[in-house]
């Protein structure tokens, strides 16, 4: 017959087989669970504070890119440094890292977790898988193709036109009273000569020449209009005759309706004369661009 001892015993040692049969089958059940989840492809991130850093590192996209397959872990780790959790070194098939990428906008930038998954593959611990969290940030390793320049092909200036306006006076130009070519004076020559080579310099566009002759009030209306008209014509042919398309110029005489002086006296006296002398001009408005 057993003694209360002995029975106390056995039912510990019965306990105790049960317990450890349960927690067996706990750790089995555990262990399954886990497998299915890595069958399934279950890719669970730690939370970023758990990081030593306490937030993302920057870190360049080409480095992140060049995490592949295959490459092992002192590989991984010259590319992107060591984990920046918890997980170790040594025996561990997952490292976790979180990055800092720039959008872009200023110096706004976002914080992406990176995961690397490891497989022993001939001893030695080679990367099998990457991950993400967050579909977004993984557009961020997309190189940022800028735009590329187009050339910008300035237009010509446009010309702007100009009116100069030349006054020749015709007592320096004609010999008195006269009209004629034969009646230019040497200096008269002179600055008409000077004039044409002027408008045949290069790069000047003329789009007009109006010569306009005048005279003073001393004589007959008719007759001032006529010698006027005479100048200007004159002064027309000459410039044609340099070069000059005849179809730009146009000769006009004015007579004695537009006076630049006016000077007292009726009587035709060397002091009226001299006083005239302005209004006795021929003058020539050019218009064109350079």
């Amino acid at each position: 017959m057993s003694s209360p001892t002995s029975f106390r015993f056995a039912r510990t040692v019965f306990s105790a087989l049960v317990l450890s049969c349960a927690g067996f089958a706990a750790s089995a059940q555990q262990a399954q669970v886990a497998v299915s989840a890595a069958v399934a492809g279950e890719v669970n991130f730690p939370s970023l504070d758990s990081s030593y850093l306490k937030t993302g590192s920057f870190v360049g996209p080409d480095h992140v890119r060049r995490i592949t397959p295959g490459l092992s872990k002192d590989q991984v780790r010259l590319e992107l440094g060591n984990p920046q959790y918890s997980e170790g070194l040594f025996g561990v098939r997952e490292w976790d890292y979180a990055f800092n990428f720039y959008t872009g906008k200023g110096n706004e930038y976002i914080t992406c977790q990176f995961k690397v998954k490891f497989d022993l593959v001939d001893n030695i611990y080679r990367a099998v898988s990457t991950h993400w969290k967050g579909v977004a940030c993984e557009s961020y390793l997309s190189p940022v193709v800028m735009a590329q320049a187009i050339p910008v092909v300035m237009a010509a200036p446009v010309p702007v036109p100009t009116t100069r306006r030349l006054t020749l006076g015709a007592d320096g130009l004609f010999k008195f009273a006269k009209s004629g070519f034969n009646d230019l004076l040497p200096e008269g020559r002179g600055r008409l000569e000077a004039l044409a080579t002027q408008l045949r310099r290069d790069g000047v566009v003329l789009n007009s020449i109006i010569i306009t002759g005048h005279t003073d009030r001393i004589g007959s209306d008719a007759s001032n209009v006529a010698l006027s008209q005479a100048r200007a014509n004159t002064v027309r042919d000459y410039l044609i005759g340099k070069g000059i398309d005849g179809k730009l110029v146009r000769a006009y005489g004015a007579g004695e309706t537009q006076p630049v002086t006016q000077c007292a006296g009726e009587r035709v006296t060397p002091e009226l004369m001299a006083c005239l002398q302005p209004n006795r001009r021929v003058d020539i408005e050019v218009a064109g661009q350079q």
